[in-house]
């Protein structure tokens, strides 16, 4: 047995000064992921301190078109909020598909982005892995990789980041707001997530006793017309092998905008930019997402247990442009073709 205190904080200053100053302490909000950890011995605080009476829970839409979300908002909430699925079905759809009716009803949007990797080198306390104990190696390398990672890798780890929201809050350029003990932040979503590389255990720029106190989506016009895909193994409560968070926007058969991130297949939730590239201007046919598929999987490297993902991918980005641009996607779940599917 481990002893572990605990202290429900009454502010946010409090909250940070509290965490900040002690460096066995770690905040804790819905529980659903560090719990987890908590009992299988790959976190070990000596004292947590509860955040969830801070006021951080609103969802509000902004004059200029974007969304403000606060960080303890449950993931449910923000699903159903109006404001979301007028203006970002994909974030909407993202949360649906992230989880069970259960975790969704208690996970907060602060604590989905900072989940850890779900890699079972990572979980098990007895197995080599450099995001626990770096140094150590990684056992996913040589090991059971199916699930595992083909872009953004490094020698040092191939687990894929487990978020579905963070993906379409990528593809829509959102923003972090953080308060530590220096002050507020504010972190571009694409920079707050952080490539392996030779520091795997490093997943976020945060300091320690740095708190996420709420999430902002810039106005997209694109995004009304939006679709999050998942693809899994199974169609409840699993996690991606690939998904795809996309907007598009189409004038005269050409595409004007695009915006798209993927899932499942990368060390962060990776954003499209390769392939956004390339449509922009592009007309708006199978030929041409197809080859922005290619383009954008173009440096994947696969291990031999999950070179599947290479084409799986290429064929779920075709797949929602496809839906996008035959102007149904409103939000309905997609028609035959690889199966879609949840979760964060």
């Amino acid at each position: 047995m481990r002893p572990i205190t605990y202290l429900r904080a009454t502010d946010t200053a409090s909250a940070v000064t509290a965490v900040s100053t002690d460096p066995t302490s770690d905040f804790l909000a819905g529980g659903t992921t560090e719990v987890d950890l908590l009992r299988q011995n790959v976190l070990n605080p000596r004292r947590l301190v509860d955040i969830n009476d801070l006021p951080l829970t609103d969802v509000e839409g902004t004059p200029a078109g974007g969304v403000r979300i606060g960080a303890l908002a449950r993931m449910s909430d923000v699903a159903a909020a109006p404001v979301v699925r007028e203006r970002f079905p994909l974030i909407a759809q993202a949360l649906e598909l992230g989880a069970s009716a259960q975790l969704r009803n208690m996970a907060s949007m602060g604590g989905n982005l900072l989940q850890r990797v779900r890699c079972s080198y990572f979980r098990d306390a007895e197995s080599p892995c450099n995001k626990r104990e770096p140094g150590t190696g990684c056992s996913a390398v040589e090991g059971f990789s199916r699930g595992h990672a083909v872009l953004g890798t490094s020698e040092h780890c191939i687990a894929t980041h487990p978020s579905d929201v963070a993906v379409a809050l990528v593809a829509l350029d959102a923003q972090v707001r953080t308060t530590g003990p220096h002050g507020e932040r504010t972190y571009a979503i694409d920079d707050f997530f952080l490539l392996p590389g030779d520091s795997p255990h490093r997943e976020h720029p945060l300091e320690h006793g740095e708190l996420i106190t709420g999430i902002e989506v810039p106005a997209t016009p694109v995004a009304r017309h939006s679709h999050y895909l998942k693809v899994r193994d199974r169609a409840s409560y699993e996690f991606a092998l690939v998904s795809v968070a996309a907007a598009l926007s189409v004038a005269d058969g050409v595409i004007a905008d695009v915006r798209m991130a993927l899932g499942g297949v990368a060390t962060k939730p990776w954003r499209a930019r390769r392939a956004e590239d390339f449509l922009i201007g592009a007309r708006a046919r199978r030929d041409d997402f197809a080859m922005a598929a290619r383009v954008e999987m173009a440096d994947a490297r696969p291990t031999p247990m999950n070179a599947f993902k290479v084409e799986l991918a290429q064929r779920a980005i075709v797949r929602v442009l496809d839906l996008l641009s035959d102007g149904t996607g409103d939000g309905s779940e997609p028609g035959p073709g690889p199966g879609a599917g949840s979760p964060s």
